[in-house]
């Protein structure tokens, strides 16, 4: 089967039809209602446009010269043996390298200012984070496929659903219950990646109150297209009846309750929980909320110590009650742990 190719009275509707429909579109990424996303979406315009300087010149020179000295143009300077020019390489090598320095300089800076692991400084550009302004904590993980959102002070979790205050500083723990996935809400801030027994953070904003897009921006397995939530943008007031909402909702996220909840699922309506059970997220990181399961911090606290005694140094009586509380190594026979960490002969005194 051939295409037949438009002609041009019936091309330039269809081209002009489509810029209006563009014109139409709201570039969340370029025009968004955080602080933190505008600050990084102001990098990405100046960066732009640095690139520019040197990008339109070349192009628009690169015409200039074909049609200078295309064939029919028998005025141009014909120079076959010309091969260098000192003020002509100055222009070519300075240019681009001055751009470059710009950016370096533009990308270091912003790099450190928007650092996902750094509080916010300001509201906005106006107004400056107080120093009585606690931020709101909020502990993230990525399951297979919905988002789990805990709320520590509040009480409450939610699946699938995100809300905070507008112009308070928001910290969040993102972390992973398998497979590493990424937070992204193109109106607050950047993308940050969730790792499984990692806890990785974001401080961001909201600006202005409304209700905005959440995905998953890192493929996870099959249900990666339907990892979408809602992050609602609140007045302090609206957010407090939200938060009075899940309270009612009922019922509690033991720890039970998660192990049933991450198993993987398709479309997760929103759900909530009036309360969660103490240290589930901690525990989710370090991979122990099943009953009875030695944490991964308690490993490494237990195999740190088993090297230090293997290697005949002499070990405190601190480093023996660090020991101790790792519940793997312990018996009533043995409270500190001794004989499961094989202690030298000389270091038990």
């Amino acid at each position: 089967m051939t295409c037949l190719k438009p002609s041009r009275p019936r091309a330039l509707p269809l081209l002009l039809s489509c810029a209006a429909l563009l014109a139409g579109c709201n570039t969340v990424v370029l025009n968004p209602a955080g602080d933190v996303a505008a600050q990084q979406a102001r990098l990405v315009v100046q960066s732009t446009l640095l690139m520019l300087l040197i990008i339109v010149p070349v192009i628009a020179l690169t015409f200039v010269f074909a049609w200078h000295y295309r064939h029919s143009n028998r005025e141009a300077d014909y120079r076959p043996e010309w091969d260098h020019s000192i003020q002509l390489e100055l222009v070519i090598w300075a240019a681009p390298l001055l751009i470059v320095i710009a950016l370096g300089a533009l990308t270091w800076i912003s790099t450190h200012t928007l650092d996902p692991f750094r509080p916010v400084t300001r509201i906005d550009s106006q107004r400056p984070v107080q120093k009585d302004v606690k931020p709101l904590t909020i502990e993230v993980v990525a399951l297979d496929w919905k988002w789990l959102f805990i709320y520590p002070e509040q009480g409450i979790a939610v699946v699938n659903e995100l809300a905070a205050p507008v112009d308070v500083p928001i910290k969040f723990k993102i972390t992973s219950s398998s497979v590493m996935n990424s937070f992204y809400i193109p109106a607050l801030a950047g993308q940050v990646y969730a790792m499984p027994s990692m806890q990785t953070q974001l401080h961001a904003v909201i600006n202005e109150p409304g209700d905005y897009a959440g995905i998953s921006s890192n493929y996870s397995g099959d249900g990666f297209s339907d990892m979408r939530f809602r992050f609602r943008g609140l007045a302090p007031a609206d957010f407090e009846r939200w938060v009075q909402t899940a309270k009612q909702a009922g019922g509690e996220l033991s720890r039970e309750g998660y192990l049933a909840l991450e198993k993987p699922s398709h479309r997760e309506p929103v759900r909530r929980f009036a309360a969660v059970a103490p240290g589930l997220h901690d525990a989710i990181v370090n991979r122990c909320v099943e009953s009875g399961k030695t944490c991964m911090k308690d490993m490494m606290v237990m195999d740190a110590h088993r090297h230090l005694l293997a290697s005949g140094r002499s070990v405190s009586k601190g480093d023996l009650l660090a020991a101790s509380l790792v519940g793997a190594v312990c018996t009533a026979a043995d409270p500190l742990g001794v004989a499961a960490l094989s202690l030298p002969a000389g270091a038990r005194d």
